[in-house]
């Protein structure tokens, strides 16, 4: 599992190891990864050229001793965009060889021979900020960046320049990465919505650090699945494996009853009992015969994926009892689309409050309607979209459910605050389309029905949406069914290797 810690605590941390070590050594291990990994990079691309844009930290410092490093079998040279650079750093890289450009730092364009320079970059070394630079460039750096040509792969020193080291806020101007290198552990800036478009791929060279304190970000990975999917023993039977109930489709929104039950069993739930009106049962039954339609017993339920709710009203007045009577149930439950918006009413108005282990799955503008009725101020999708962990969590704290914020980085938040915040980028952009929703919630359905706590039903069922999805159709568009259907085998793969 990947799991990024605090600036502060990184910060602390690397102050008490630099206490335990030689003077320069921890510059020289950072160094000595930073300059293994551009190296291999160049060597994959079969280019010599590297241009390393270096700043006054020790981020530059880094750049500047892996600079030197590289210049025996590479073409290196330094742009300068500050003052002064790392001393240690600056006297390395000049005795190696390695021109050093210098820029007015006052200034707001590049000279011409720089321009030139990074303009013909094949590689660039991104060095110029560290975590405790600000979000945004301006002057030099930001001219620096802009520069930068779309066919240079780039490397970013511990975070893209200019990106948020905490992960909180959406850059404007900063650096775009292909790959970032980081040291000792991840930061916030790795994992976050905000920031984690920019950051590209992330290699993490070890320092020897150790933080010592919980992290406050947790991303899911392949490797961890095995050990979280409910794999059945030899004596389990159907109820064992979990029975699933299912609220969901409509007259006007059939299909999305035949994505939720399809990728329930894809998923390996022991059965499916549905609910709903005649025209989405039959399409049910027809795609999938194993579906037992009427009620049952159930070991978790899924709820609202293509119900249309307007002013607490559905087209079947029935799914509104059976909304009632599965929120004031014990049984797990997983709330998406139009059960979202029965739930904030109930809840503001105290009718009605989830006590069974509970999972949300809104989009950004569900997401801000449940804000906005349960806090009674108005709360929009651009909200929501600017800040997504703020308002996950909020609605978290709020609802007492565990929230999944479906976007093209999902957070998975938890009621407890002390609880790290989970991020799962797993899907490719062809995902957002219609019913990709309805699949992730028979997903999530499934394992939770299977026994598996909302947080890790949450994060598994992100994951294996996105790996499905690639699956489905590699570097191509996908549409919701196939995503479904690719479940099964996504599923199986994993769980082998």
């Amino acid at each position: 599992m990947l799991q990024a810690y605090a600036v502060s605590d990184v910060r602390e941390a690397e102050a008490r190891l630099l206490e335990e070590t030689p003077d320069g050594e921890l510059m020289r291990r950072a160094s000595r990864g930073l300059a293994d990994v551009v190296a291999e990079r160049a060597r994959q691309r079969q280019v010599r050229r590297v241009v390393v844009l270096a700043g006054p930290g020790s981020n530059g410092g880094d750049a500047l001793h892996a600079g030197a490093v590289l210049a025996g079998e590479h073409d290196v040279e330094v742009v300068a965009l500050a003052p002064q650079l790392h001393a240690g750093g600056e006297e390395a890289a000049r005795s190696a060889g390695v021109t050093v450009h210098g820029t007015d730092p006052d200034g707001e364009e590049l000279p011409a021979a720089v321009r030139d320079l990074i303009d013909a970059a094949e590689v660039v070394v991104d060095g110029m900020l560290g975590i405790g630079g600000r979000p945004g460039l301006s002057g030099m750096m930001r001219a620096a960046a802009e520069t930068v040509p779309g066919t240079a792969y780039v490397i970013a020193v511990d975070l893209p320049s200019g990106a948020d080291p905490d992960g909180v806020a959406a850059p404007e101007h900063c650096v775009v990465a292909d790959e970032t290198v980081t040291f000792g552990v991840r930061k916030p800036v790795h994992l976050l919505p905000a920031t984690a478009p920019v950051v590209g791929e992330v290699t993490l060279v070890d320092i020897g650090l150790e933080v010592g304190v919980a992290p406050v970000v947790e991303r899911v990975e392949h490797a961890d699945v095995a050990g979280l999917w409910p794999v059945p023993a030899a004596g389990d039977d159907k109820y064992r494996r979990g029975v699933l109930g299912v609220i969901a489709g409509s007259e006007e929104f059939p299909g999305a009853a035949v994505l939720c039950t399809t990728s329930a069993l894809e998923a390996g739930v022991g059965m499916v009992r549905y609910l709903g009106p005649e025209r989405p049962e039959g399409l049910v039954l027809a795609a999938c015969p194993e579906v037992v339609p009427g009620r049952g017993r159930i070991q978790a339920m899924v709820m609202g994926s293509g119900v249309p709710v307007t002013d607490g009203e559905t087209s079947d007045r029935r799914q509104i009892q059976w909304f009632r009577q599965a929120l004031a149930s014990e049984v797990p439950l997983v709330v998406d689309a139009g059960a979202l918006q029965l739930l904030g009413h109930w809840q503001r108005t105290g009718h009605l409050r989830c006590e069974a282990p509970t999972l949300l799955t809104p989009h950004a503008g569900e997401l801000a309607s449940l804000l906005s009725e349960l806090r009674e101020e108005e709360v929009s999708r651009e909200d929501v979209e600017a800040d997504p962990v703020r308002h996950a969590r909020r609605a978290a704290r709020s609802t007492g459910a565990v929230v999944l914020l479906k976007g093209a980085v999902t957070v998975i938040a938890d009621p407890d605050p002390r609880v790290p915040v989970r991020t799962q980028a797993d899907g490719p952009h062809w995902l957002a389309t219609a019913g990709s929703g309805d699949v992730l919630a028979g997903l999530c359905g499934a394992l939770m029905a299977a026994g598996v706590e909302p947080r890790d039903a949450g994060a598994l069922a992100a994951l294996v949406h996105g790996f499905a999805a690639h699956r489905a159709n590699p570097g191509g568009p996908v549409r919701a069914l196939s995503v479904a259907r690719a479940v099964g085998p996504a599923v199986a793969a994993l769980l082998t290797g």
